[in-house]
This record gives structure tokens, sequence and C-alpha cells, in this order.
């Protein structure tokens, strides 16, 4: 090796040292800031949220994200489930509400129907209802129009359940209105912020073409919580499946680099619609995310 040469190698290596060096200071100091809370969601458990509840507090999580098949077996006895909740010292983080539905002859339903679960979520000791919305038409991208009079829906949804005071978020997500970052951002604009807030899932934002740690700098006046998963391309009819943190192309140390910047401060909740293989089992995919949560980006759970 020349001089030249030589001086070259070690200046590329000092430069990787100082990025090493400065990630790891920045993990530390953000780890010792506490700067936002991590949950999980109970979807990966497919129904059986007291078997969530108990693995995930078994692994320390402090909050969790329950869907709307709780709802008609507790609503009448909601204390056995805010019972489990506090036994097991977890918050409802969020609470997954549902569609909202665009056609005008269901708008008075759709409306009761989240206003329901707002009250709900109240009387379980949660704030937060997150909302989606139906798959796109013979996937079509929706028109601008469209989006708008989505929007108006969730704007409406948003007023009831702040009486509640219950904040209505919108969850964007691939095959729905909302997939893409352009179709994210009408969606966005159009909500009133006193009302409707967002639910940045990082993975969707990414497989629907976007970079979530940009979202995250470019919404953050409006960005109520997160979803954490990564995303990967596979070879199937949809060309990705969602996996654990770190295992796709997601940039997550970007993404929680972006969160500190902003000085987010709400819930970030890993979700995993299902297990991403079929060897592992819900838990070992919370112990997955958790270990690259505290250990690669060195962060507390609480």
């Amino acid at each position: 090796m020349n001089n030249m040469d030589r001086r070259i190698f070690l200046r590329n290596i000092s430069l990787a040292s100082g990025a090493l060096l400065t990630s790891v200071a920045w993990a530390e100091t953000f780890a010792k800031k506490g700067a936002f809370k991590i949950g999980y969601s109970s979807i990966t458990w497919g129904g059986k949220d007291l078997q969530a509840i108990e693995d995930l507090a078994s692994l320390g999580y402090k909050g969790i994200q329950l869907r709307a098949n709780t709802f008609a077996p507790y609503r009448t006895k909601v204390s056995e489930l805010k019972d489990a909740l506090v036994k097991h010292d977890l918050q409802l983080a969020m609470f997954s509400s549902g569609n909202v539905e665009v056609d005008p002859a269901k708008f008075q339903s759709t409306v009761d129907t989240h206003v329901a679960h707002a009250s709900f979520v109240k009387a379980l000791g949660g704030n937060a209802l997150q909302v989606t919305n139906s798959l796109r038409k013979n996937n079509q991208a929706p028109t601008t129009e469209e989006l708008k009079k989505l929007t108006e829906v969730m704007n409406e949804i948003g007023k009831q359940t702040a009486d509640l005071g219950v904040q209505t978020v919108y969850h964007n997500h691939m095959n729905q209105w909302g997939e893409t970052p352009e179709e994210v951002d009408v969606i966005v604009q159009a909500m009133n912020p006193k009302y409707v807030k967002l639910l940045l899932d990082i993975a969707h934002y990414k497989q629907g073409g976007g970079e979530p740690q940009e979202a995250v700098v470019k919404y953050k006046d409006i960005i109520h919580a997160l979803h954490l998963k990564d995303t990967k391309a596979v070879e199937s009819k949809s060309g990705y499946k969602f996996v654990e943190l770190g295992q796709g192309r997601v940039d997550v140390p970007a993404v929680f680099a972006a969160l500190n910047k902003v000085k987010f401060k709400g819930w970030a909740v890993v979700e995993l619609d299902g297990v991403p293989d079929p060897d592992k089992t819900p838990i070992q995919c919370a112990e997955i995310n958790k270990k690259y949560i505290t250990e690669t980006l060195k962060c507390s759970l609480s």
C-alpha cells in the first residue's frame, strides 16, 4: 500500500469510526431523554388479546394497541378488560376503530360506530382512536375529490370523539386510499388538525413510495402516533411483506433520529399484522422487536 492509499484508508477508517461514535452517542442520549413511549399492537395475536396483554407485559412493554374486535365482548363488561390492563401495568396506547365509509348513505352509521368506540376507549383509560378506510376500488387510485370526501367524514368523527376526550387519528395504509405519499398529503392537508391527526405507519409509507423519516419532519405538527414495523420484497402476489424492525428496507435509525429532531413525545406502537414466518410466535416477534429497539437503537421501552 503506497502512502496515498494508506492516507485514504486511514481517513475512511476515521470517518467510519466517527460516524459510529456519533451514532452511539446519539442513541445513548436518546435513551436517556426517553423522548417517546414504545407500545405494541395486539393484532399479531389474532384476537387472543388477554394473551397479548400478558405476553407484552412480560417483555416490559408499557403500552398496547387493542382492536375493534374487543368492543363486542367487552362493551358491557369494560372493567374486566381494564382490570387486565391495570394488573399488567399496560396503558391503552391506541385503539383500532376500523374503516371510515365515504358513502353518504353510511355517513351517520359510520360516525356513530366510531363515537361508540371512543366511549369504550375512554372507559379503558385511553385517549386515542385510529381510523383507516376501505380498499382501493378495482386497484384504482382515488381522486383528490374522493380523498377530500374521506377527510370530511374523518373530521366529523374527530369532532365528536374530541367531545369525549378522545383523539381521532388517520392511519396511512397500503391498498387503501392514502397509499402513496401524494395521497397522504392530500388527506393531511384537508384534515382539521383540531379534530384529526396523523398516525404515521413507517412501513406502509415506505412501501407506498415514501421515506418515513422525511414524513416525520414534514408532518411534525400533526403526527400524534406512529406504527413501527419494517417491509421487505418477497415473491408473492403483493411483492412485499411486513417484518420485524431491522429486517427490511425501512431506515429505522433515521426515523428515530427524525423523531428526536422534532421532539416527538407520543406513542410509537410496534405493529405486525401477523407473524412474518410460520415458525415464529407473536411473543417471539415481540422479543425480536424489543431486542432491536433496546440493543441496536439503545432505547428504553418506557
